[in-house]
């Protein structure tokens, strides 16, 4: 089976709207997919509704990505099966917005001060009812010509350290992790290979992680090695956390696709084999994924 359990809608900062997201996720072939927005859960309804009404052959996995704080880094993670009613989440994420907006209006504010006036309200607008992101910012510096592409707009404004970037009052991990689990949900820890760490900063975040009762963490995206993948599925295992797969797909691209080149290692265990109730899977696909895991 294909899965991919980290992508995003233009209910937070991607480019396709949920329904048609869900079109080409069926459409790459993907069987099971969880739409993991940035702290909101927005656009699962109509997702879930397109599946419905069209018929794709897509089992949805209600998820969002949290954003958290761990020694002065944005820590990613990607909730998977949480009950979208559960009030606690829903005061969660209520108050994760409103971290998205007051951080949103300050780097408005620091990149006025850079003598770029305005991109605020063009990214409130390109956002629509989106929480305004970092990423809507890049794209309006992009297209006014600032900068070729997204990737030097955040590296020469928005990252940490640059003049346009502006911290979030992010909670901690364990808090974010604990409302994950009261909603029935799985957390997993998103790309870790992307936070800019090295190796052993890396191994600290991940007993952090598990201490805070972390259940698994993503270790195939696509443009990576085999020995990433082989390293990570190491590090999962070794700090028993269970692995998962995700494209963190944002718009369609020439490196990034819906289910694209997400092979497991060898190490550690998938995560949907330890609760495949979470992810659809009938008893008999559950002993089929277990029997080709093992060969």
């Amino acid at each position: 089976m294909r899965f991919d359990l980290h992508c995003h809608t233009t209910a937070s900062d991607g480019v396709l709207a949920p329904r048609d997201l869900v079109r080409r996720a069926a459409e790459k072939g993907v069987e099971v997919l969880a739409v993991t927005d940035h702290d909101t859960l927005a656009g699962l309804d109509e997702v879930r509704a397109t599946i419905a009404a069209e018929q794709l052959p897509l089992r949805l996995v209600s998820g969002v990505e949290i954003s958290t704080a761990w020694e002065h880094n944005e820590i990613h993670i990607v909730a998977l099966g949480v009950d979208e009613k559960n009030p606690l989440l829903m005061d969660f994420l209520a108050a994760q917005l409103a971290r998205r907006e007051a951080r949103a209006q300050e780097i408005g504010r620091r990149l006025e001060k850079c003598l770029i006036p305005g991109t605020y309200e063009e990214a409130k607008q390109l956002a629509g009812d989106a929480a305004v992101t970092r990423a809507h910012f890049a794209r309006v510096l992009v297209a006014r010509g600032i900068a070729d592409n997204m990737q030097k707009v955040f590296k020469k404004y928005l990252s940490r350290g640059n003049k346009g970037y502006a911290p979030a009052d992010w909670p901690e991990m364990a808090a974010a992790i604990a409302v994950i689990h009261s909603a029935g949900g799985l957390a997993v820890l998103a790309h870790p290979s992307r936070y800019d760490l090295t190796a052993k900063w890396i191994k600290r975040l991940l007993v952090v992680f598990k201490a805070a009762g972390g259940d698994a963490m993503e270790v195939s995206l696509p443009q990576q090695s085999p020995g990433e993948r082989a390293n990570l599925g190491q590090w999962a295992k070794d700090h028993d956390l269970y692995v998962s797969v995700g494209s963190d797909f944002h718009f369609p691209s020439n490196w990034t696709e819906l289910g694209r080149h997400l092979w497991l290692p060898k190490e550690g265990t998938p995560l949907w084999l330890a609760y495949p109730g979470h992810f659809g899977l009938s008893s008999d696909e559950h002993q089929s994924l277990l029997a080709s895991r093992a060969t």
